[in-house]
């Protein structure tokens, strides 16, 4: 339970301001020594400059998420705007921090934040201020059914995802392809559970399809960023601007298998030798995930088992019993599938961000894996609109 009695009928009390909307959580989140009365509070312009600030940010950092964003629930927006905002933020620190201790303080800042956050006194900037509007309507949508809410789990993957980031923060190789399969899931997928939380919905096939979307997605990211971080960088305009070492993070299992040096990439570009083999490896799992996702939604729309196992059933943040909002054990099988595939078209714009992704690597094959020719698109508009309206990605 998020919200107080008496703050829940002020959030809803038509024309009232957002505070003290977040009073406190449950004690499965955090325990009432925490809070120690403190309140914050958040008006309604607040709320508003803090969501024109994620949008510019989105609209000039990360136009995919921009546009994903008009085609998610209304309800869950916020949240996204919040969420995607904070990913930028955070994959822009190795770049514009001068030392790891500066970056290390960034994240614990940003670690302090979510706790704050949760605990109702959000940090007075625009992601703290928004991702707290989206958790108090949540709580307004789940007022009638407080056990629909699952805050435990929400404030658990934002943590995990703010440690992931911090533990790349010096920008290394990913030792395996593997290795980068999980940091892909402990961030791109996990931003993906938390927009799934938002709505509120819990399903282990839907969270199954976010798992591979989300390994995809974070592949792809990877792969976006060889022509930006293997470049040297130019010559700082400030002497307190940091100087940028390229770097190369493609998997290193990969690399040694086909022979690509990260001195010859940083000295040759696209033309280091077996560097294309190397991203057509890489590119091809993420596309594999994708294509795995696909038949997941043609078996699970047949009534049909999803096709495999989904490997972090279980999990923190993962179990689905019927006392956490899940499916009962002792439902019939049919009803089963009636109930995953109501949950399916619930979750089913979530899911959207395969479209960015699948985007991004039909350009590069189209550039023959050269990660450094891959060309801008005009598709994706009407990509996303196509797979909203056929439901299908």
């Amino acid at each position: 339970m998020l919200l107080t009695r008496s703050s829940r009928q002020a959030l809803l009390r038509p024309g009232s301001s957002l505070s003290p909307a977040i009073a406190h959580l449950s004690s499965s989140c955090s325990s009432p020594s925490s809070i120690n009365g403190r309140r914050t509070f958040v008006s309604d312009a607040d709320v508003e400059k803090a969501r024109a600030y994620c949008v510019n940010q989105l609209r000039t950092g990360d136009y995919d998420a921009h546009l994903v964003r008009h085609f998610l629930p209304r309800g869950v927006r916020d949240a996204y705007l919040a969420l995607r905002t904070l990913n930028l933020e955070l994959a822009r620190l190795p770049e514009t921090v001068s030392n790891p201790t500066i970056g290390a303080m960034r994240m614990q800042f940003w670690k302090d934040a979510i706790n704050n956050t949760f605990d109702g006194n959000p940090p007075r900037e625009p992601v703290s201020l928004l991702l707290y509007a989206a958790l108090a309507g949540l709580a307004a949508r789940t007022e009638t059914n407080p056990g629909d809410g699952n805050w435990s789990s929400i404030k658990f993957w934002l943590q995990r995802f703010i440690s992931t980031r911090q533990q790349r923060m010096d920008n290394r190789p990913f030792a395996s392809l593997a290795a980068l399969e999980e940091y892909s899931e402990s961030t791109y997928a996990t931003l993906m559970y938390v927009t799934l939380a938002m709505l509120p919905l819990r399903s282990m096939h839907v969270d199954h399809l976010a798992s591979h979307i989300g390994k995809a997605c974070g592949i792809a990211a990877i792969l976006r960023g060889i022509p930006v971080l293997a470049a040297p960088s130019p010559q700082p305009s400030s002497p307190s601007t940091p100087r940028r070492n390229p770097v190369l993070l493609l998997p290193l299992d990969v690399m040694a298998d086909v022979g690509v040096r990260e001195e010859d990439v940083y000295r040759q570009g696209p033309a280091a030798p077996g560097l294309q083999e190397a991203v057509f490896r890489v590119a091809t799992r993420a596309n594999d995930h994708l294509i795995t996702a696909r038949e997941m939604l043609k078996n699970i729309r047949a009534g049909q088992d999803p096709g495999h196992d989904y490997e972090h059933a279980g999990e923190t943040g993962h179990t689905y019993g019927e006392d956490e909002g899940g499916l009962s054990p002792w439902s019939s099988p049919s009803s089963e599938a009636t109930d995953e595939l109501r949950a399916l078209q619930r979750g089913f714009n979530v899911l959207l961000d395969a479209v960015p992704a699948q985007d991004f690597l039909t350009r590069m094959e189209a550039a023959d894996f050269d990660a450094f020719r891959v060309k801008s698109g005009w598709k994706l508009p009407w990509s996303l609109y196509r797979a909203q309206s056929t439901q299908q990605i």
